[in-house]
Parts: structure tokens; sequence; C-alpha cells
């Protein structure tokens, strides 16, 4: 959140910052980590920005990628057509907690073909499991 005084006086308001995007790192593994903050609605711009930040990460090495999707509320249907778009990720595992989630991950992975080897999971020890395999 940016700060601004308002008209001149000593309050203070809130402005909107830059917009929050996903948090993306890569573990010790090599595993690239991929959290979305709590509520989000991802767009396509979202999206895009988040695989743009894979691909320069990883540079010309292809990546296994856990997506933390557990607090997303809604990934638009242009955040959909650009996750199908193949990236970096060698294979991506979805993670998530709720029935929600994985209605939306089966949405995702029933209606796209995807670029990559990508499951569902709900334990992130699976996930991680088999995003180390064949690494």
């Amino acid at each position: 959140m940016g700060l601004q005084k308002d008209r001149g006086e000593d309050k203070v308001t809130h402005q909107p910052a830059e917009h929050v995007k996903g948090d993306l790192s890569i573990d010790e593994g090599g595993i690239l980590q991929l959290r979305w903050p709590r509520g989000a609605s991802i767009s396509e711009t979202d999206a895009q920005s988040a695989m743009d930040r894979v691909n320069e990460m990883c540079g010309s090495t292809r990546r296994p990628m856990l997506v933390d999707m557990a607090t997303t509320e809604k990934v638009s249907r242009g955040a959909r057509a650009v996750f199908g778009r193949p990236c970096q990720a060698s294979r991506i595992a979805l993670l998530g907690s709720s029935p929600v989630d994985k209605v939306m991950a089966n949405f995702a992975l029933g209606v796209s073909r995807l670029p990559c080897p990508t499951r569902f999971f709900t334990s992130r020890t699976d996930a991680m499991a088999w995003l180390a395999r064949d690494t």
C-alpha cells in the first residue's frame, strides 16, 4: 500500500500500490514454488506475469513447480489459457485443501490441454514427492 496525504491535511490514506502478484521462489531441491495471496482472483495478466517470472528464473533449465492454490478465490478463463501454454515448468503439482480447490483444478486439468504433466494434491508431502521424481 502506498501512503498519500489527503488534501494537504495530516490525515494519511492508503492507496493501492502495485498489484500484488504470486510469490515465486526456487527451493534447495530446485523446485519452483508459486504461492498466490489469500483470496486472489487470478487474471490473465497475473498469470502471464507469473509465467514470465517462471521462465526468467529458470533460464534454459526446466524445473518442476508446486502451485499452492489453497487460498485462491478465482482463476479467470484468460488465466487458464495462459497456464495452458508451455513454460519452463517440467511438471506441475497443484496444491489445494478444499473441495472447491479440487473442482477448480479438475476444471483446469479437464478442459485445457496442458503442456506438461500436471496433478492435483491435497498433501504437500505427496506433491513434493511427485515433483522430485526424475529430477
